[in-house]
């Protein structure tokens, strides 16, 4: 046997050490890439799975656009039960039971564009139309036929269908007219189980079909295998993905894969969850070789030796394309290393190889390090340390000739010291990911000029790791590594940082102090920080991507700059990352909801400054409807009352009179006198002064005016038209206001019985205009309610009035005015 025939043999016995096996279940990214096809928020999902329901609950938010419905017991979806939700766009009902879908269910929800009822009892492919769905799935029920409904063939925007029911049997020829005509990219068909028969030209049907993962097994009929090979090739698809296409312990006969062959559309091919044995794996990879391939995937492979020898291939004679191989999970059960007897030819084309979840510790001398055009190698998930990488025992003349991307991401490394020495064999790498790892920072050694990538996520490394790493970075992942701060001294020898990754970290704060101009992408999700300020992005003038979602944010005018100004187009995750974590009352809130009127003083002004124009407005309309003036007007004539009662009291404390009020009025005006004011007044006890019933009789007029003024407390003037023409009434306030000058300056009361223009009164009554313009007066109202008011107001004026005793004072000062007044009453004209 060759030298590198041994090698691959060792390679490939290191590689079957026992890993754990994947479920053979389809692997449906529905749920992942499908809610990705909606925009919504938090506030417009809402997860009701595990909820023991029986119907999808009334009352959902008519804004919804997600529902997940799943793990609840929901026979039969209604033709109301979607009621209201017209902008429902991802809905969800997986494990529910689901037997029935109504046709017109789907009417109220004309933009839904992701449904997923896979894992229930439908029995049908149920029948409905939805022009934007873009994602279905209908795997894993129990219809007994594949036959597609004619409404599908009105979903023209579907990208991806998924089939699949253990009771359906056979695939017939015409169980996909209806997507003839549809430009479906992507299909995952069958449930895993035997087909009894499938109708030659049923995959044909799919014309613009680009990628078809088929599960379904074939052990016991390899005619109908080639049969589906052959409808495929005439859909032109690229990529083909085969899960359980042959079961554990297939005795597999023939040639299956003879028609791979003339596939000359297919670029990519994937087997999944299969038994292969090593006598099939050199007629397969025969076919491999002659066929137009580039791009190989074995994902859960369990390998059986039953040759003697081993794998035995010889080099054919024709060109290789093959250019990517990936084995993701392989498992040996054979107590020995499995032999290959190999040309090295045979992978010298490949430029990506990947060996991940394979148990390796040890990478073989000279054989995948010497592969010539081999430009990524992805050796994660393995059992691989420091030196079982760079072998001590190997002597390198080359190493990765043309390697540019290394991953030794989930293994067992340790010294980053170590690894920073070893690289600079590696003359073309550029990236390196070494996350997942148990890596120690235990020396500082300059890294390769040309490595511009490195990962160092998931390794618990703190805040000094930044000192340990190469100034020619332009990108660098420090995700979950222990970061708890971020200075600009970190910062400032990455000059050509482009991308930097800082997620799940504990940051609490991004200094306004950070500079880097040629960062592009910046990643600070899942950390402790609370709000983003303008000033912490002010250094980032080159910022395109900016993830920060699932930080403890504070719903707070610390945000609100960042909420309110920073341009979206930067944030990826937004608004559905950003939730307020404090205070409590916004707590699972989303971060978008920050209010602008808390935060904005000078909107707060004109809001504030608005209302208050508004009530003042309202308020002002209502007083002037409501006869607010006027009750004004009587409420300060009550305060004055009481203001100047309390001030003069001391002057009256000795003072007595005979009555509270003399009433001065014309005769005009004698029945409202008689029939209003002194029923009023005199029924509550007051006394008054009437010139008709208490002017002695014999006595000259003028006595009679003097003696009941300086025998009444109070002097009450009934105003109006009259009043102003009767020359009696003018005496009277001259006397009473000669009173109120020298004794009692508050003892003159006006009542306005009606209104008196003031350029009416007459010019002996000047004095009358001004005692109008300086004192308040009572108003006579027609409203009873407002009446009420005017003889409180009166009586509250009366009340400081005794009748026990006479002022003798009072009296002779007024006599001493009689000659005055004698005077004046010789002037009075002949017909008074």
């Amino acid at each position: 046997m060759s030298t590198q025939s041994t090698n691959a043999a060792v390679l490939f016995g290191i590689i079957t050490i026992l890993s754990l096996l994947r479920s053979d279940c389809m692997a449906v990214e529905t749920d992942e890439n499908g809610s990705n096809r909606c925009v919504y928020t938090r506030q417009q999902m809402q997860d009701r799975s595990y909820q023991n329901l029986t119907e999808v609950p009334s009352g959902l938010p008519s804004d919804l656009k997600y529902l997940d419905m799943s793990h609840n017991s929901i026979p039969k979806l209604g033709e109301a039960a979607l009621s209201g939700l017209a902008q429902l766009c991802f809905l969800k009902m997986t494990h529910c039971g689901l037997e029935e879908i109504s046709p017109s269910v789907f009417n109220h929800t004309p933009v839904l564009k992701v449904l997923n009822v896979s894992h229930n009892y439908l029995k049908v492919i149920p029948d409905f139309s939805l022009k934007q769905l873009i994602i279905l799935d209908l795997a894993h029920n129990l219809y007994d036929s594949y036959q597609i409904p004619e409404s599908y063939q009105d979903l023209q925007n579907l990208t991806r269908l998924y089939l699949g029911s253990t009771a359906a049997l056979s695939v017939n020829s015409n169980d996909f007219n209806p997507l003839t005509n549809l430009s479906l990219p992507h299909l995952e068909f069958g449930a895993g189980i035997q087909w009894q028969k499938y109708e030659t030209g049923a995959f044909a049907k799919l014309k613009s079909l680009q990628k078809l993962s088929l599960h379904a097994s074939f052990c016991d009929d390899f005619r109908m295998f080639d049969a589906v090979l052959r409808d495929v090739n005439k859909t032109g698809t690229t990529s083909l993905r085969l899960i359980t296409v042959f079961p554990d312990n297939c005795n597999i006969t023939g040639n299956p894969f003879k028609s791979l062959r003339t596939m000359t559309s297919i670029q990519s091919l994937t087997i999944e969850n299969t038994w292969i044995n090593s006598s099939f794996m050199e007629v397969f990879l025969k076919n491999l070789w002659l066929s137009s391939v580039t791009d190989l995937s074995f994902v859960n492979m369990t390998y059986n030796e039953d040759t003697p020898d081993g794998f035995q291939f010889r080099t054919i004679n024709h060109t290789f394309s093959l250019r990517s191989v990936t084995f993701d999970g392989i498992n040996h059960y054979q107590y020995k290393y499995p032999t290959f007897n190999m040309s090295f030819d045979l992978i010298s084309n490949l430029e990506y190889l990947k060996f991940s979840g394979s148990g390796m510790n040890i990478l073989p001398c000279k054989l995948i390090s010497v592969l010539p055009s081999l430009e990524t190698l992805d050796l994660s998930d393995n059992l691989l340390i420091d030196t079982g990488f760079w072998w001590p025992g190997c002597s390198y003349t080359s190493v990765f000739p043309k390697l540019k991307h290394l991953s030794l991401s989930k293994n067992r490394f340790q010294s980053l010291l170590f690894i920073a020495q070893q690289t600079h064999q590696m003359k073309t790498l550029k990236s390196l990911d070494l996350s997942f790892n148990s890596l120690k920072l235990d020396g500082v050694h300059p890294w390769p000029e040309q490595l511009k990538e490195l990962n160092l996520g998931n390794n618990n490394l703190g805040n000094g790791v930044f000192k340990y790493l190469s100034s020619n970075f332009e990108r660098i992942d420090l995700s979950k590594t222990g970061i708890t701060t971020i200075t600009q001294d970190d910062l400032s020898p990455f000059t050509r940082l482009t991308d930097l990754y800082l997620s799940s970290n504990q940051i609490q704060v991004i200094p306004a102090s950070l500079k880097a101009p040629a960062l592009v992408s910046l990643y600070i999700d899942q950390n402790a920080i609370t709000s983003i300020s303008k000033e912490a992005l002010s250094g980032f003038t080159s910022l395109q991507i900016l993830k920060a979602g699932n930080n403890p944010f504070t719903c707070s005018c610390d945000s609100f700059w960042f909420v309110t100004h920073l341009n979206k187009s930067l944030l990826p995750d937004w608004p559905l990352q950003y939730i307020c974590s404090t205070p409590p009352s916004y707590a699972g809130l989303s971060l978008s909801g920050l209010n602008e009127l808390s935060c904005e003083t000078w909107l707060q002004a004109t809001v504030a400054l608005s209302v208050i124009v508004v009530i003042s407005g309202i308020t002002g309309l209502v007083f002037y409807k409501c006869d607010g003036v006027w009750y004004t007007k009587m409420l300060w004539v009550w305060i004055r009352v009481k203001r100047r009662g309390q001030k003069r009291s001391h002057m009256l404390q000795n003072v007595s009179f005979t009555y509270h009020a003399f009433i001065s009025y014309s005769h005009h005006d004698a029945d409202w006198v008689d029939n209003q004011l002194v029923p009023s007044l005199e029924g509550t006890g007051f006394s008054l002064c009437i010139h008709e019933r208490d002017f002695v009789p014999g006595d000259w007029i003028i006595d009679n005016i003097i003696n009941c003024v300086e025998s009444s407390y109070k002097t009450v003037f009934v105003l109006s038209e009259h009043f102003v023409q009767s020359e009696w009434c003018n005496y009277e306030l001259f006397f009473a206001q000669h009173r109120a000058i020298s004794v009692q300056q508050d003892s003159l009361v006006f009542i306005l019985l009606e209104p008196i223009p003031t350029n009416s009164l007459p010019k002996k009554f000047l004095r009358l205009r001004s005692l109008l313009r300086q004192q308040t007066y009572l108003e006579w109202p027609k409203d009873e309610r407002k009446q009420q008011i005017f003889w409180a107001s009166l009586k509250s004026m009366l009340q400081m009035g005794n009748k026990s005793m006479v002022l003798k004072d009072v009296a002779l000062a007024i006599s001493d005015m009689a000659p005055l007044i004698t005077n004046s009453a010789e002037e009075l004209p002949v017909e008074l």
